[in-house]
């Protein structure tokens, strides 16, 4: 693929949140079509949501790779992780050098070296994205990291719409998503640490103790209002928080390093998973920590 494409049409593989919320703002910010396949559009429990998304934006539903790959020249592929390159390689017979294929998923350096082969294996250009920030907040001005062959021709496309896309390499395929990896070993971390934190100290209210030593070593940061945020998102999104720490922990072993650290905090998204307390917030955020602390509680007292 050479040169910009129009930006009258962009085309998804998968059409969940991700894709809703980028759909949403390109459609909002001049992209005359939206085209997406995703196969669970008919499913029995998936299906009634992803339609009803799809409507919303006016993105069109299509049947098949081959339906999507037809329709238009550039494909951001947004489904989950563990499906990322199965999706690359089932769009890859449908793809030529006149497309462009991008890979936003939340995946390791070595799976997204993986979805470049499939993507490139009959001439498409291949991009990868690393996403740095919740997309549901941003919408598709979420901080995006660019690499591979594809980043400047995916830079030159979207700049017209506003994204918020820093190149980080162009000759190295796994370096943006190694940014993002170990990033989350950090940043997740310390939502999975907030949260075991509060869920202790809140058995003795010393909560505000806690916090205000936290301050004194950390300055800086008003921790009580960080636990009220991180512990929301983990209730809400602890599915995919502890999927994106299994490709974390993935990409340790890889090296050859022991993911302590990030299998831990995939546990503990795993643990907040199930107690089914997303559904009890009917799938919203609830404002604070001690919400979730009040509907444990509740069970504990009624066991």
């Amino acid at each position: 693929m050479t040169g910009a494409t129009s930006l009258d049409k962009i085309g998804f593989v998968g059409f969940g949140e991700a894709a809703y919320h980028f759909a949403k703002g390109l459609r909002g910010g001049g992209v005359g079509a939206i085209y997406a396949f995703d196969i669970n559009a008919n499913h029995p429990a998936l299906g009634a949501k992803i339609q009803a998304r799809a409507q919303e934006t006016g993105a069109i539903l299509l049947g098949s790779s081959a339906e999507l790959a037809a329709a238009v020249d550039v494909i951001i592929s947004a489904v989950t992780a563990d499906q990322a390159v199965k999706a690359a390689e089932q769009t890859a017979p449908h793809l030529s050098e006149r497309h462009l294929y991008a890979d936003l998923n939340s995946i390791s350096p070595k799976a997204k070296e993986g979805v470049a082969k499939a993507a490139s294996s009959t001439g498409a250009t291949f991009c990868e994205i690393a996403v740095m920030g919740p997309i549901p907040g941003y919408g598709h001005k979420v901080p995006l990291l660019l690499g591979a062959a594809g980043a400047p021709q995916f830079q030159e496309i979207f700049t017209p719409l506003g994204l918020r896309m820093e190149i980080v390499s162009t000759d190295v395929v796994g370096r943006a998503a190694a940014v993002k990896m170990f990033r989350s070993v950090v940043y997740k971390g310390i939502e999975a640490l907030l949260f075991e934190c509060v869920l202790g100290a809140g058995q003795y209210g010393a909560e505000e103790r806690v916090f205000a030593s936290l301050k004194e070593s950390l300055p800086g940061v008003d921790w009580k209002k960080l636990a009220d945020y991180m512990v929301g998102r983990v209730v809400v999104h602890g599915e995919r928080r502890a999927r994106e720490m299994d490709e974390v922990a993935k990409t340790l072993e890889e090296l050859g390093i022991e993911p302590m650290m990030a299998s831990a905090t995939a546990r503990r998204f795993d643990w907040a998973v199930g107690t089914g307390l997303r559904d009890e917030f009917g799938g919203e955020f609830p404002n604070t920590y001690q919400e979730v602390l009040n509907k444990l509680a509740a069970r504990k007292n009624h066991a």
